[in-house]
């Protein structure tokens, strides 16, 4: 049973978007496409890009990726003590002012994030009455695991290069917690055995390289294993749990290797059927009359 299908008149429901995904699928991409053409604003639903900091190793979005669009739940929390925690509820009741506050302006709210867990309590828990009060479009942005952990893997690699075991060391204390807060990234305690030894071998650059290696690698497959949870949380979503989710498998964009033929094989496979659900599911809507007046004043 759909629990989503009820008598309930969706026309007195607030409308939001849900665009979710393992990570590494290209839902930040696809949230601000949609946002700048629905005149949407975004709700982050990762809980690690919730706190302040290690922008590199949580892979925030940058200022200029944003494209003017506003974030929310973006880099908001301070934590580095180990009692300071963003909890699920923390997130639904933020979501929901958030929510409230965009829709109130004329505007979209879009959900995007990795945090399934969030994103459940969210829709879920009876405490918040989400599905009464809101009527919602999920779009899931799948890409074959094969093809997905070899992109996750080179990206790692580029967040290497980037400055991650520096951004890290920022934040290395010794004997930290690593169950709680930002510290919980991946990318943070996997680099703690390197960053507890990196001194004790200041002439030894051939064990130093060793073990700066051997966490790369450890981060690389700790990526592959949340893919994994993930996707099974979303298939949950799906077969258990009866949501209506809107399937783009984008696969074939991530084998191309050109940026020309990338950028075009995504507007076909992603971009225009996720410009038609959110279309259909925005029409009779005021969302519309908004997007039709933004359009004019361009």
């Amino acid at each position: 049973m759909n629990t989503f299908t009820n008598h309930d008149n969706k026309l007195n429901k607030k409308k939001v978007v849900f665009v979710m995904g393992a990570t590494g699928t290209g839902k930040t991409r696809l949230s601000v496409h949609l946002a700048t053409h629905f005149k949407g604003e975004i709700i982050n639903s990762d809980k690690m890009q919730v706190y302040k900091g290690l922008d590199i190793v949580t892979n925030k979005i940058t200022d200029n990726e944003k494209q003017g669009v506003p974030h929310h739940l973006l880099g908001k929390f301070y934590s580095r003590l180990p009692d300071v925690e963003f909890t699920a509820e923390d997130f639904c009741s933020q979501a929901i002012f958030y929510i409230e506050s965009i829709s109130k302006s004329g505007c979209v709210p879009i959900i995007v994030g990795g945090s399934n867990s969030y994103i459940e309590k969210l829709v879920e828990d009876p405490k918040f009455m989400f599905k009464s009060k809101y009527d919602c479009c999920f779009i899931w942005v799948d890409v074959a695991l094969p093809v997905l952990f070899s992109f996750v893997r080179v990206r790692v690699d580029q967040m290497v290069n980037a400055g991650l075991v520096n951004e890290v060391r920022g934040i290395f204390v010794p004997d930290a917690d690593y169950t709680k807060g930002i510290r919980r990234s991946i990318g943070v305690p996997e680099m703690d055995k390197y960053l507890r030894e990196e001194n004790k071998l200041d002439n030894d650059e051939e064990s130093k390289k060793t073990l700066l290696e051997s966490a790369i690698e450890e981060i690389k497959l700790n990526t592959c294993e949340l893919i994994c949870r993930q996707l099974a949380k979303i298939r949950q979503f799906r077969n258990e749990k009866m949501w209506p989710l809107h399937h783009i498998d984008a696969t074939s964009v991530f084998r191309k290797v050109e940026k020309e033929s990338v950028d075009n094989a995504w507007k076909e496979i992603v971009w225009k059927p996720c410009l038609e659900i959110v279309e259909e599911f925005l029409k009779d809507d005021d969302h519309k009359i908004n997007v039709e007046a933004a359009k004019l004043m361009e």
